[in-house]
């Protein structure tokens, strides 16, 4: 594991958060409160956000380490924090960019989900929720946040059933936008992180509260309950 466990640099406009934690990307709780730490530097009157992750690899989701290690506090912990990043990136008054530079499982899926449009880098590459298949149910907050971005038509399949997604299919699922040679993953994702870089300040921010007011609550809602739980 690396020192850094993930980085912002600047491009412009364009606040780029890159996950690398020389391993799986995952939502540890250290994870969580690093992106959170980078995100208080992200301005959120103007320009975009872009996150990706290390070549190969978006992210892998929750420690699993943590959720089996026998210490629930510390595994509501992590899981608590990861989810308040989650309804924090879903609902940040700039646009999101999500570049997927690899595999994105889990917890990495539904980031994709909480950005504004997300690229995927062409290659041998899933997209999958695979927590029904890993004897773990999925709570209310990335339930919410999937019924905003996954298709009707496939939710039952990438949710319930927890179906692995090769990223050529990922797009027709609802997880990416569009799916581009490894090579130009970071061009064309800047491309578009430039260019929304652009929407007005309030407004996008206003509409975008409009959108997702009911959602929000509920997830929010859901967050402190599971706080309170522990």
């Amino acid at each position: 594991m690396t020192d850094q466990l993930a980085t912002l640099t600047q491009d412009g406009d364009v606040s780029i958060i890159t996950l690398n934690d020389g391993k799986a990307n995952v939502f540890s709780t250290a994870m969580s409160n690093t992106i959170n730490s980078l995100l208080d530097e992200v301005p959120d009157d103007k320009g975009s956000i872009l996150i990706t992750g290390k070549e190969g690899l978006f992210s892998a989701g929750f420690d699993l380490k943590t959720i089996s290690g026998g210490d629930p506090k510390a595994a509501v912990e992590m899981t608590t924090a990861g989810f308040k990043l989650l309804s924090r990136i879903y609902s940040f008054p700039r646009p999101v960019i999500a570049a997927a530079s690899g595999h994105a499982i889990a917890l990495g899926a539904f980031l994709l989900c909480c950005a504004d449009y997300r690229i995927g880098a062409k290659g041998k590459f899933i997209v999958q929720a695979n927590e029904t298949r890993n004897g773990m149910s999925i709570p209310t907050p990335i339930l919410e946040i999937s019924k905003s971005r996954i298709l009707k038509n496939h939710w039952y399949r990438a949710i319930l059933t927890a179906e692995a997604y090769p990223i050529s299919d990922s797009v027709d699922a609802g997880y990416l936008d569009e799916v581009v040679d490894p090579e130009d993953l970071m061009s064309k994702s800047l491309e578009v992180a430039k260019d929304l870089a652009t929407l007005s300040h309030p407004h996008y921010k206003l509409t975008k509260d409009l959108d997702q007011k009911e959602i929000l609550e509920r997830i929010n809602k859901s967050i402190e309950e599971m706080a309170n739980f522990s």
